[in-house]
């Protein structure tokens, strides 16, 4: 997101808020602030957004327990005067069925509650997190999951990026829901196809119950919670959770959003 912004933005007036500010050297050399922020730590916060005026707001990667840490963050905002806070949520996320929405919909009420400008970027789901298992489909020949025909209207890291530099580099945003998701949604069964017919591999999708797929994935190594909140992802995504035909994501990026198609080739190629 820092990359997109810096088209737009002089580097000296970037802050950028983590965890490790050793592992941001790299931005710290093209001129841009580097502060400590732990969620862990909330007394990172306040010195960290000292003189913000829009703050973005990630939520965080816990798969739960996250809620607290987000709280910390916008009572840190609001107390040290930030004009604009932008939340990265889920799409949909005040009617998902999805586990995986409730603590993003809580935060969007301690949002509104802090009385705090705002705009929330709902989130689609990474078509990049689709391809994780891509070299397990290619060894294999299938990918698995729960979403039955459900589509996904998954778009690109990149995109959502430039997403929420536009919402901090421009004004008129304060307010505003933005559900952003790809141009054309796809179901498990046609990115299966894609890739073979990219790779010269046969690769199909082979449908399994909640349950069969959160095996499949705690067998993999994945935390049970972790494990279990995916499969449920899945499961509400055969119901349309995931899916969003409003074009918002690619209007607010002045582009068509990075299809499928296209990130199939890059991973098969990387």
């Amino acid at each position: 997101m820092i990359e997109a912004l810096l088209k737009t933005i002089p580097a000296n007036r970037i802050v950028a808020a983590v965890r490790n500010p050793a592992k941001a050297r790299d931005l710290a050399e093209r001129g841009v602030i580097v502060r400590e922020a732990d969620y862990s730590r909330p007394d990172t916060l306040g010195p960290a957004l000292t003189g913000v005026e829009k703050l973005l707001l990630i939520s965080s990667t816990e798969v739960s327990g996250r809620l607290p840490r987000h709280s910390a963050v916008i009572e840190a905002a609001k107390a040290n005067g930030v004009s604009l806070i932008a939340y990265t949520s889920m799409l949909h996320a005040d009617t998902s069925p999805a586990r995986l929405a409730i603590e993003h919909r809580q935060t969007e009420e301690v949002i509104a509650a802090s009385e705090l400008p705002a705009v929330i970027l709902r989130n689609g789901w990474y078509t990049e997190n689709h391809l994780m298992a891509l070299p397990a489909a290619l060894e294999h020949g299938a990918f698995v999951g729960a979403a039955k025909d459900g589509r996904f209207s998954s778009a690109a890291r990149q995109d959502y990026a430039e997403a929420a530099a536009v919402v901090l580099a421009t004004d008129g945003h304060a307010g505003k829901t933005y559900e952003l998701a790809a141009d054309q949604a796809f179901t498990l069964a046609e990115l299966a196809a894609e890739v073979s017919r990219q790779s010269g591999k046969a690769v199909v999708y082979n449908d399994l119950s909640e349950i069969a797929y959160r095996d499949v994935l705690t067998g993999a190594g994945l935390p049970g919670d972790l494990a279990a909140l995916l499969a449920d992802a899945d499961a509400a995504a055969s119901r349309g959770a995931l899916f969003d035909g409003g074009g918002a994501l690619g209007r607010l990026i002045g582009r068509p959003t990075t299809s499928m198609q296209s990130l199939v080739a890059a991973a098969l190629r990387a």
